[in-house]
């Protein structure tokens, strides 16, 4: 018996990297997962996983920032599984430069992605949220669900280069906090959490340079100086980046019924704020 048996949570990038770190262990504990991944690949290779574990799954591929995307994400939780108990907003990337370098195009893709994406997500979930939650009173449960915002210590203590992203990952937190309030009447948690650095293929060392990933048609660069990594990993007081399945750990605390009586809130997966 899993602490999640039953439930239906919905990820957003999960078909690689922390988001699958994060389907892998709610489905570890007994949650029905519908993965999402820009590519069909990934996503149904994630979906064979998670069934291969006993788990049920679904893929819904596609773009998040597309402007269908939401209706079709929640569409299939609903139709497939007929709920919705926890939704991770985790899909993102990172497209970085200084302010002056920056355009309006680097600007306004991080912002979709990590901003309007969620928000017309959770606003294509309100009426099943809120139908869900009358149905439980009139049956009387009493059922907390969970909504899991990533956001970044960038948004945290900002970061250079990152004007776009630290600002998106910090109004992902203003978006939490006010969900928080909005949603407590239907017994959902609106949690939020922030990741230092992961080492994942985007923030792997920079072996070869240029290395990049297609992401909307465009060719994103990726990687990390290794020096840097090097830096980051001295200054941490665990000494090191984290891992997909520490980043995930930290999603899972606030999907859990331990997180009952927690929202409005977040939390560095760090090790360290710096």
């Amino acid at each position: 018996m899993g602490k999640l048996d039953g439930k239906v949570a919905l990820v957003t990038g999960s078909g690689r990297g922390i988001g699958r770190a994060i389907v892998e262990k709610l489905a570890s504990e007994g949650a029905r997962i519908v993965v999402n991944d820009l590519d069909a690949d990934p996503a149904h290779e994630t979906v064979e996983v998670l069934k291969k574990m006993g788990a049920e799954a679904v893929a819904c591929v596609g773009n998040v920032t597309s402007p269908d995307f939401a209706e079709r994400f929640v569409g299939t939780a609903m139709n497939t599984f007929k709920g919705i108990d926890i939704l991770v907003n985790n899909a993102g990337y990172t497209w970085d430069d200084v302010i002056q370098k920056m355009t309006d195009e680097q600007w306004y893709a991080i912002l979709d992605c990590h901003m309007t994406a969620p928000f017309r997500i959770l606003r294509a979930a309100y009426p099943h949220i809120k139908a869900l939650h009358a149905a439980d009173v009139a049956d009387g449960r009493e059922v907390y669900r969970k909504i899991v915002n990533i956001s970044s210590t960038s948004a945290l203590n900002g970061n250079a280069g990152q004007m776009n992203y630290s600002s998106a990952k910090a109004g992902v937190i203003g978006m939490t906090r006010a969900l928080a309030r909005e949603w407590g009447r239907f017994n959902v948690n609106v949690n939020a959490v922030a990741f230092g650095l992961i080492h994942t293929r985007m923030t792997a060392a920079d072996a070869k340079a240029g290395a990049t990933v297609r992401i909307e048609n465009r060719e994103i660069r990726v990687g990390l100086n290794p020096e840097m990594l090097k830096t980051h990993a001295q200054r941490n007081p665990l000494g090191r980046g984290g891992t997909p399945e520490e980043a995930a750990g930290g999603v899972y605390l606030f999907c859990s019924p331990e997180s009952n009586y927690i929202t409005g809130q977040t939390i560095a997966v760090a090790g360290n704020l710096q």
